[in-house]
C-alpha cells in the first residue's frame, strides 16, 4: 500500500485497523516466544503495525485541528452564519442550477453534451 492510498478515505478509521492488526500481531509473538525467529519476525511485524497506526492517528487529529483552523478563518458572511441572506455557497449551487440535475447525469452523457456542441 502507498502512503497516499493510506491517507486518502478516513485514516482514524484506517489507524484502528493497523492498531488491531499489530495488536494480533503482538498476541502471536507472544504464543511464539519458545521459537526466537518466529517470535522477532512477528514481533518486529506487530511493531510496524502499531507504528503505522500511531502514526496515521496523529495524521488524523492534525488534519482535523487544521481544518477547524481553517473553517474559523472563514469570514461569516462566505459561510452564512449570522446574516439575513442566503450564503454564498447557497448563491453559487442555485446558480449553477444545483447539484441534483448533476448527479442523475452520468459521466458519458455529460461528455457526449460537452463534445456535441
Amino acid at each position: 500500500m502507498t502512503p497516499k492510498q493510506l491517507l486518502t478515505g478516513n485514516p482514524r478509521r484506517t489507524s484502528l485497523v493497523y492498531l488491531a492488526i499489530g495488536g494480533v500481531s503482538l498476541v502471536k509473538a507472544i504464543a511464539l516466544r519458545d521459537d526466537s525467529t518466529r517470535f522477532r519476525h512477528e514481533l518486529r511485524d506487530a511493531a510496524l503495525f502499531i507504528g503505522v497506526g500511531l502514526v496515521l492517528r496523529r495524521y488524523a487529529t492534525m488534519r482535523d485541528q487544521r481544518r477547524e483552523e481553517l473553517e474559523s478563518m472563514v469570514p461569516d458572511w462566505i459561510s452564512g452564519e449570522g446574516t439575513d441572506g442566503p450564503a454564498i455557497p447557497a448563491v453559487v449551487q442555485e446558480y449553477l442550477g444545483g447539484r441534483e440535475e448533476s448527479s442523475t447525469q452520468s459521466v458519458t452523457d455529460r461528455a457526449r453534451t460537452v463534445v456535441g456542441r
